[in-house]
This record gives C-alpha cells, structure tokens and sequence, in this order.
C-alpha cells in the first residue's frame, strides 16, 4: 500500500521525468495498474525498459528522488529476492536486522563503499547504483542470508577500495591482500551414546535359526513317547512353580526380620580428680548457716534484768 501510494502522490513527477525521454505513462486507477509505451519521439529504445525499472523501484517503497535516478546513463537497478533464502521467519528476521545494522549503520557503510542506494523493505532489497557496485552489494546480501556477517564483506571491499588507489598495485593480484575468513562451526554436534557400527557386508544370506523340531531331534527328544514328553514337561513345570514359592516366601519373611539395633553408649560424668574437697571450710559454711536463722539467740547473749515488781512481791511473802 505505502507503494501505491508514493506513486498516486508523485505521480505528476513521474509523468515529468518520463516525458523528458518521451516515454508515455497512464495510470489506471481502477485495475490498480500501470503501463508505459514508446511515442513516435522516443529516440532511445532501451528508455522504456528504465522506466519499467522506475515503476518497479516505486512499487517497493523507493522514494521518487532516488528512484528518478534510474533514467540516468550508467544507472541500473536490481531487487534481490531474499523471502525464500531462510527456512523460518524467526531466523529470517535476524539476518535481515543484521544486514541493516544497528540504527542502519551496516547499510549505510555499504552504501558508501559500492555508490549504491540500497532500501531493505519486506522480503527484497532493492539497489539502485552502477554495476559494480550492484554486484558487490548482491554478494553482501545473499551472503548474510547465508549466516556470514555482512562486516566481513565490508573489510574486503574497503581494502579494495585502498588497493585500488595505489596505480602498482592495479595489474596485480589481490588474494595476498584480502583476508581469509574461514567459517567455524562453534556448537559441536552431540554424539549419540550407544554408537551402532555396521556389519560387514556378504553377500550370502543369514544363517537360518533352529527349528523346534531340530532342537529336539538334536537332544533325542524327538523320539520319546507322548506319556513320556508329557510327564518331563510337568516335571519342568513344577520345578520352575516351586522356585517361585520359595521366592516369595522369602520375601513375605523379611517383614518379620527385626532390625540390627545400634548398642546404647552410656554417658559416665567422672569426677575431676584434681579438684579435693575441702571439709573444713564446708563445715564453718554451715555454722554461718545456723546462726544466721530467724529467732536464732545471738552468740554474746545480754544478761535480762528483772523488773523491780518481782522484788516487791518476794519481800512481801
């Protein structure tokens, strides 16, 4: 939508710009397309095909100011398809962001490098430049589809940008120049735990198992009586039925094992031997004891004087 409606709004333009190299345009609204035809003054014939280039540049977002470059000598243009290069839409974002940079640095870098207008929009990137430089930034792009990072590409095209100042250096080769990036695959793939290795081939066939009938006719069972196999296969039965009761015998008798008790240390409190007892100093303890109780007489008792009433009465008897 934002394409069609670049193109409704600077539609006069576009009329203007192609006007100058006679090339008619009509615009049909109602079918929603565009058309463009040589007049009787085109004197350019490949001037249709760069107006077909002009539309198309319109069509994914294009401003009009960088698009009109397209009518100009040495100019062309291509719309690199990247949608189909990355298998989930998650991955696909990333790379794409990748490309772009953080705030358009990476593009911007790669649009001085190659003198190209490169515009990510949707799933194509559409460049507009001269044909070098177009040849370089389709590398970058479909190499940052492919997982390698776009600032690899852009170290090799600003040391060619250098190499190709130097007039020595122009007939030479480069390869010594450039830097190798090799690829490293840092997550290691896990190995399976139990690895399975493969037989030898032959060709003849497995060897084929025994049959019933030859294990017996191996042990000679084949030739006993009926009665006989009937009661050898009973034996076995009852063999195999009395190792199962014992089994679980054993194991119903385990609930009535008691557990090893651990044995029970007594704690004993020794005496310190350094420590005497003092008797002596026990017993004065308990005399302060005694004397300190209530009610108690004093140790110096004060002799009591009688009242002189007890005087009168003995001398009156």
């Amino acid at each position: 939508m934002e394409g069609a409606r670049e193109q409704f709004q600077c539609w006069p333009l576009v009329q203007k710009a192609l006007g100058d190299s006679h090339i008619k345009a009509t615009l049909d609204l109602i079918e929603g397309s565009i058309t463009v035809c040589t007049t009787k003054k085109t004197f350019d014939p490949y001037a249709v095909v760069r107006a077909r280039d002009l539309i198309k540049l319109l069509a994914r977002s294009v401003p009009f100011e960088q698009a009109v470059r397209i009518l100009e000598d040495d100019m062309a243009c291509d719309i690199i398809k990247i949608g189909t290069l990355v298998r989930t839409r998650e991955r696909f974002v990333k790379r794409r962001q990748r490309l772009i940079g953080p705030k358009g640095s990476t593009l911007k870098a790669l649009e001085l490098l190659t003198n190209c207008y490169v515009m990510v929009q949707g799933n194509t990137v559409s460049a507009l430049g001269p044909f070098n430089g177009l040849k370089e930034v389709r590398k970058v792009v479909l190499d940052t589809m492919k997982n390698i990072h776009p600032i690899y590409n852009i170290k090799t095209l600003m040391i060619k940008r250098e190499l190709s100042k130097d007039p020595e250096l122009r007939l030479q080769s480069w390869e010594r120049f450039l830097p190798n990036f090799r690829h490293k695959n840092l997550t290691k793939r896990k190995e399976p735990k139990k690895k399975t290795t493969k037989k030898e081939y032959t060709p003849f066939p497995p060897q084929q198992p025994e049959s019933q009938i030859d294990k017996e006719l191996a042990t000679g069972e084949f030739f006993l009586r009926e009665s006989v196999k009937k009661r050898k296969k009973m034996e076995e039965i009852k063999v195999k039925q009395a190792e199962v009761l014992s089994k679980r015998q054993e194991e119903r008798n385990r609930a009535f094992i008691p557990p090893k008790e651990k044995p029970v240390m007594k704690k004993t409190n020794k005496a310190p031997s350094e420590a005497k007892i003092n008797i002596e100093a026990i017993k004065a303890k308990v005399r302060k004891a005694k004397t300190k109780k209530l009610g108690a007489p004093s140790v110096n008792p004060v002799p009591q004087t009688k009242p002189a009433y007890d005087k009168k009465k003995k001398n009156k008897g």
